[in-house]
């Protein structure tokens, strides 16, 4: 009974390390700052921090102009941004699960921009658009395409293109490689059934290729909403939030007001909402992706 008992034990004794780790490096911090978005805390006085002020921050957070265009510019971003690489990455799956020579190398010039850093990008873009010395406006320049260096990171609306041009141009690969492994799971009996029936290659694809890798599209999605919804570092190496707060997007605002204003109290307020919003992405993406699961069950 001993032994029996502590077999049924052993897995949550194993877990318990990662558990411990997960509870002190996520939860505890977590919990501290939604503590925190209902106090005063100001960073150059720690002990504000046990100065209850209930909802304040949040209604003030609320009358913000800033924290509203912030808010909207993510939303934006965040829509446009997967939008375009959900196109393109599906785009370049098709094309490479139809390549028979090579494909593996392509594949592995796929994956390469998705290995840098966003540091690592915001860099690169930041040289290439650059108006003095960018490989850009010299090439339009010495193309007679232009007839003087372009700001791309200095006007509002071409810096914040140049920004989803970098966040798409890094994360496209992420759409490409799950959508090319939805690809290569899908059965060929349905494909080359709707040959001999005589249907068009986009009706193969719009009623039997889309509807199998549809879960792929939600997962990466999913993972993708994720991660633009906290852009952080290319817009503060591209740009900082510039011009006069035009590329300002809600991290990037949250990190301007708890680090440089020392308001954390009204920061975390922010991050409070930051991760509702990203809970309800993943929420509806999760019930999008079971609806298509119970579809594909059906039709299977």
């Amino acid at each position: 009974m001993t032994l029996s008992r502590s077999g049924r034990a052993l897995p949550y004794l194993l877990l318990l390390p990662a558990g411990l780790v997960i509870v002190a490096v996520v939860l505890v911090p977590l919990l501290v700052s939604i503590y925190s978005s209902f106090t005063a805390y100001n960073m150059t006085h720690p002990a504000s921090l046990f100065h209850w002020i209930g909802w304040r921050n949040y209604e003030r957070l609320l009358a913000n102009n800033d924290f509203w265009w912030a808010l909207g510019r993510t939303v934006v971003f965040l829509t446009v941004a997967l939008n375009l690489e959900m196109l393109l990455g599906l785009g370049i799956a098709l094309l490479v699960s139809r390549v028979v020579r090579g494909q593996r190398l392509l594949r592995t010039i796929i994956m390469f921009p998705m290995m840098f850093s966003p540091v690592l990008v915001g860099f690169q873009f930041n040289f290439l658009l650059n108006d003095n010395v960018g490989l850009v406006d010299n090439l339009l320049l010495q193309l007679g395409i232009i007839d003087q260096p372009v700001a791309w990171l200095v006007d509002g609306t071409w810096a914040n293109l140049s920004i989803l041009v970098a966040e798409v141009w890094m994360s496209t690969s992420v759409f490409a490689i799950l959508l090319l492994a939805g690809l290569f799971a899908m059965p060929r009996d349905p494909l080359e059934a709707a040959k001999v029936d005589g249907c068009s290659a986009w009706q193969s694809f719009r009623y039997i290729t889309l509807p199998f890798i549809s879960p792929f599209i939600t997962i990466a999605m999913t993972i993708r909403s994720l991660d633009v919804g906290r852009a952080y570092d290319m817009v503060r190496i591209m740009t900082n939030g510039g011009p006069a707060g035009r590329t300002e997007l809600l991290w990037t605002l949250m990190a301007t007001v708890g680090f440089q204003n020392a308001q954390m109290g009204a920061a975390n307020a922010m991050a409070t909402i930051s991760i509702i919003i990203s809970v309800t992405f993943t929420v509806y993406f999760y019930r999008r992706l079971m609806r298509e699961r119970r579809f594909g069950d059906g039709m299977a």
